[in-house]
């Protein structure tokens, strides 16, 4: 019998708000320990919760770049369960009134395009973090997080296989950090994923037992999960080698198997009702339409723009692309140096090779785009050369000079004297006599360890293409 695998997801991000949902506290990842805690969100009784409208906003923003219906009049509910580090027992969020409804996000992968169709987003607090010390036996709870607000964004079970799962994954971390909803950090937790997973034979309307892996984070680890759990439930079916249950399941990325945590709960179980502490909230058509007009040029136009309008390769314009932060550079240097395909090169090769050598990523880099785009004009005009181009970018990484006053003051301009160039091909001639032979015997390969050899005499400094010229001239 054949069958096929049906997912829905639940994707969980982390919004870009200064301060929490309900309080006052900073939302922002990377402090200490219940640094950013007070009574509010640590559950303290007597603590009233006043909802964030930034939080709202972007939830509203989320829902117009997946061309979902904006609920009019939204409300807050509690949901009711227990876990260390939820301190008041139950979380609040949407379930009667989401922020949105009837979204999609069309994806692309090798079988073509697909609509994933969404049941909801709705808007909720975030819970806190377990922190399981092996050496004291013990579990620490961090606060931090908890009240920190989210989008949950529920699909319908449109889902067939890894693939689609990851290409939708990855559209809408485009869509969410372009807009600037979220910064969609996978790695830092602030989006995250929950796939529910059944298996039934091919042909067959009836969903199998589903089973949910919880909190993934990580693109690979997600293909992995897929794949295990649908064989696990194939196997499962066809040889009744386990009983499948409802359940919710960890995914242990080292070991390459999942493991069950808790048989897996229904809406009755969370007791929903409505909170009585938080208003209702009007979202009127005034509202939509101021929050669409902050709303940026998506990934998508931002790329066809770039290929068709300024004429980038694709490959240069899909991973500019994939970067807010890359992009934003990109539009920075290109409105003072307006050579796009240049500036693209200087991106993708030269800043990016600086900082990944650091360990960081493409949204962590920070540079000037003035003093960027100043730096590609000087080897661009051929004040200095390209060699010292990138010397110069480094210290404007690292020490926000200002290049070409440092250019000047260090003496780094373009060597353009014809009689010092010559006398440094002589001289390199000279010393590599061998070298000369094998050029003249037909290894043209040779030249280019020649050209390195006068352009490290020359400190760097020389235009390539002189000292070519010289060379060639010299050798014939």
């Amino acid at each position: 019998m054949e069958y096929e695998v049906v997912m829905g997801l639940e994707v969980h991000v982390e919004l870009s708000t200064e301060s929490k949902l309900f309080c006052g506290c900073p939302a922002r990842f990377g402090a200490g320990p219940n640094e950013n805690v007070c009574p509010a969100c640590a559950g303290m009784p007597g603590m009233p919760a006043v909802t964030n409208r930034r939080a709202v906003e972007l939830g509203i923003a989320a829902g117009l770049l997946t061309g979902s219906e904006i609920t009019r009049v939204i409300s807050f509910d509690k949901k009711s369960y227990f876990y260390p580090d939820l301190p008041c027992a139950y979380q609040i969020t949407q379930y009667f009134a989401p922020v949105c409804t009837n979204g999609r996000v069309e994806i692309e992968t090798s079988r073509g395009k697909r609509r994933i169709t969404l049941k909801q987003i709705h808007i909720e607090e975030d819970a806190g973090k377990l922190v399981h010390d092996a050496r004291a036996g013990a579990a620490l709870i961090d606060f931090n997080r908890t009240s920190v607000p989210l989008i949950e964004i529920v699909s319908n079970p449109d889902f067939r296989s890894a693939e689609e799962v990851v290409a939708y994954l990855e559209k809408l971390r485009s869509l969410l950090s372009f807009a600037g909803v979220s910064d969609c950090r996978m790695q830092e937790g602030s989006m995250r994923c929950d796939v529910n997973l059944s298996v039934r034979p091919v042909g067959s309307e009836t969903l199998g037992t589903r089973t949910e892996m919880k909190n993934m984070n990580s693109l690979k680890a997600i293909a992995a999960a897929i794949a295990y759990e649908s064989e696990r439930h194939i196997r499962a079916l066809q040889t009744g080698s386990e009983t499948l249950v409802q359940e919710t399941r960890r995914w242990d990325d080292a070991r390459g198997e999942s493991f069950s945590m808790r048989g897996k709960e229904d809406a009755t179980d969370y007791r929903y009702f409505p909170n009585p502490e938080l208003a209702p909230i009007v979202i009127d058509d005034e509202w939509i339409a101021r929050v669409r007009e902050t709303l940026p040029e998506t990934a998508e136009a931002k790329y066809t723009r770039l290929t068709e309008r300024l004429g980038l390769a694709e490959h240069d314009a899909a991973q500019i692309t994939q970067s807010r932060n890359l992009s934003r550079i990109f539009d920075g240097t290109t409105r003072i140096f307006d050579k796009p395909r240049d500036a693209a090169g200087w991106i993708l090769v030269d800043l990016l090779g600086a900082v990944r050598g650091d360990g960081k990523t493409d949204d962590d880099i920070e540079i000037d785009c003035e003093k960027f785009a100043a730096l590609m004009r000087l080897v661009d005009e051929k004040i200095i050369s390209r060699a010292i181009g990138k010397k110069l970018l480094i210290k404007v990484l690292e020490e926000d000079i200002d290049p070409a006053a440092y250019a000047e003051e260090h003496g780094l301009g373009l060597v353009t004297d014809t009689g010092a160039i010559g006398d440094a091909v002589r001289e390199v001639l000279a010393a590599h006599e061998k070298s000369v032979l094998e050029y003249k015997d037909g290894n043209e390969k040779v030249m280019g360890f020649l050209m390195g050899q006068i352009m490290r005499r020359l400190k760097g400094q020389a235009d390539p293409e002189a000292v070519r010229a010289a060379l060639t001239a010299a050798l014939s």
